[in-house]
């Protein structure tokens, strides 16, 4: 294989694989999922990381940004669309590290688990159904 030519997935790259997973979602999902922006950036700036505790900027793949579709009301103002972030550099970092999934498999897990968010579900919820780290 001529490894010469080959490069890291770029930005765009992992939003095509996030948008296919999107893509993939039952009708039920999809609706709202499609009603959330995607973002992908390099890494989280330095308030998210702040907002979260988080000293490296490699412990945090994604991020949802808005109000849970379960504590949403008609009479609410938002300030901005409900957002997914995706990180691309600590999901490739963690691909590495992993070697056992396609980089497919890790950035639809990291968006389903973003958007899980936007459902209303806590990090204990998804645990529960996606022992992923096992």
């Amino acid at each position: 294989m001529n490894t010469t030519a080959l490069t890291a997935p770029d930005l765009a790259d992992i939003e095509r694989l996030a948008l296919a997973a999107r893509d993939a979602l039952s009708p039920d999902f999809k609706r709202p999922a499609m009603q959330v922006a995607l973002r992908v950036e390099d890494f989280a700036d330095e308030d998210m990381l702040d907002e979260l505790e988080l000293e490296n900027a490699f412990q945090l793949t994604g991020m949802y940004e808005g109000i849970p579709l379960i504590e949403k009301s008609s009479f609410d103002q938002p300030m901005r669309p409900d957002t997914i972030w995706l990180f691309r550099r600590p999901i490739l970092d963690e691909w590495a590290e992993r070697g056992d999934v396609t980089l497919g498999a890790l950035v639809s897990h990291v968006y389903i688990h973003e958007l899980a968010h936007h459902f209303g579900w806590s990090d204990a919820d998804i645990a529960r159904i996606d022992r992923w780290w096992e």
